[in-house]
């Protein structure tokens, strides 16, 4: 009866969790042809955030920040999601690392 209790109190845990990561806000980008889509997030200033990428593009992409110490390489046709801290108020450069020239972001935190 014991194990049953802690089967049943971790399952509750589980439940919770999955819940409060679902509140998260995402937000979504694009990478396609060396471009990004939009160019600059606006995201809210010290709340949790997923970030959504998804790579269209005939070749690998690859989101990278140093900034925020944030990289992501990507394969055509793949869409995978990072986490993001509680920014502050600011902007924040990205950009795709196989594109420098035309694959420039921002995000922007208010």
């Amino acid at each position: 009866m014991k194990h049953a209790l802690h089967s049943v109190a971790f399952g509750l845990f589980l439940a919770s969790t999955v819940v409060m990561a679902d509140d998260m806000p995402t937000i979504k980008l694009l990478m396609k042809d060396g471009r990004l889509y939009p160019e600059t997030l606006e995201v809210p200033a010290m709340t949790r955030f997923r970030l959504e990428v998804k790579n269209e593009g005939p070749g690998a992409a690859e989101f990278e920040s140093l900034e925020l110490r944030k990289e992501l390489v990507m394969a055509p046709g793949v869409t995978r999601s990072l986490v993001f801290h509680p920014m502050k108020p600011g902007s924040y450069k990205f950009f795709d690392d196989f594109h420098p020239a035309t694959g420039q972001g921002l995000i922007v935190a208010k």
